[in-house]
């Protein structure tokens, strides 16, 4: 019998397998854009924890492994920015980025000042584009990062 994938809140023990696996997700990104600076490859163990306290994270574990990850956090005009949301590629195309997805939108929308959902991401990246568009998110704004990157703001109300 097969195990199932849970999705809790994320704690500071979390944060060493979060890190590693974003940097395991994050290199597809890196290679679509040509660009292996960017700042989820760069992140410290530091900087993620201190992440981890300013906000929210949820992790989803098939048994002890974190497998997909997302965290965000509400800022003083109602908007709760997702970020970094991840899953582990061999479990890619099985509905879980929507699951994580879902499960911030839900912890947020329990709070009273979020007014929105926003998040961002490449203009090549055309999963995650097709994702968010099927959560109902819509662009906001598109701004050029780089000479190979044009960032996609995507939003919709809380």
């Amino acid at each position: 019998m097969g195990m199932s994938v849970t999705i809790s809140a994320a704690s500071a023990q979390d944060a060493e397998q979060i890190l590693k696996l974003q940097y395991l997700c994050y290199q597809s990104e890196a290679e679509l854009y040509g660009d292996y600076s960017i700042e989820p490859l760069t992140q410290s163990l530091d900087d993620l924890t201190a992440e981890l306290d300013r906000g929210h994270a949820l992790v989803a574990r098939l048994g002890d492994e974190v497998i997909g990850s997302v965290r965000g956090r509400i800022d003083d005009t109602g908007t709760a920015t997702i970020a970094k949301l991840i899953v582990h590629p061999r479990m890619r195309r099985h509905g879980l980025g929507g699951r994580l997805l879902d499960a911030i939108e839900l912890h947020f929308a329990a709070d009273p000042a979020a007014k929105r959902y926003q998040l961002f991401t490449g203009h090549r990246s055309e999963a995650n584009l097709s994702l968010y568009r099927k959560k109902g998110y819509e662009t906001v704004a598109t701004r050029e990062a780089g000479p190979r990157l044009t960032l996609v703001t995507l939003e919709k109300a809380a």
